[in-house]
């Protein structure tokens, strides 16, 4: 195993680190979080998931979604998914889960990941995957139409079987809204 620390050391950091977060406070109220989340930058998440062939992943997510590659290896590649990490990892043999939840109508699946875009961004793509025939499982729609959390909204699945959606806010500051 790697060692770039002397061992104990991790713990050290993470023993400070949370007593420097401890000593900022309580986290604000919510509505005093949303704007800078909504409208600075924001820490990038990483996230990994299971393909079962790389360059049907490279294909879908570098060429018809347009994510830009980052590092690889002959068992991963990284995307860049909007601003974060996204790590497609060769995994023959993951089968992807099934499960749906109703949603305003819709049979929602679960689990899925995807990405929060402006509403030309999202127009623009929901145009190029409608040329590209891609086979949605839930067609680009808006849903919670009139309400705060109203938003324009597609599902639709990688080569793997992994469910993405990508959707915009009709009012960007209601992401979070009840």
């Amino acid at each position: 195993m790697r060692q770039d620390h002397e061992p104990g050391e991790g713990a050290r950091r993470r023993g400070a680190a949370a007593g420097r977060f401890a000593a900022a406070g309580p986290p604000p109220a919510r509505a005093d979080r949303l704007e800078p989340l909504l409208m600075t930058q924001r820490p990038p998440f990483h996230l990994a998931f299971p393909v079962h062939d790389l360059d049907a992943a490279r294909a879908f997510w570098g060429s018809l979604l347009g994510c830009p590659e980052g590092r690889s290896s002959d068992h991963w590649i990284d995307f860049d998914f909007h601003g974060h990490q996204i790590v497609a990892h060769l995994a023959p043999e993951a089968a992807p889960r099934r499960h749906h939840n109703d949603v305003d109508g819709d049979a929602v699946p679960v689990p899925h990941f995807g990405a929060v875009l402006d509403m030309d961004g999202w127009e623009k793509l929901a145009e190029r995957l409608q040329a590209a025939n891609t086979e949605f499982v839930i067609a680009p729609t808006v849903r919670f139409r009139g309400q705060p959390g109203e938003q324009a909204t597609m599902f639709f699945l990688d080569p793997s079987g992994n469910a993405v959606e990508i959707k915009a806010m009709r009012d960007p500051a209601n992401l979070f809204a009840k």
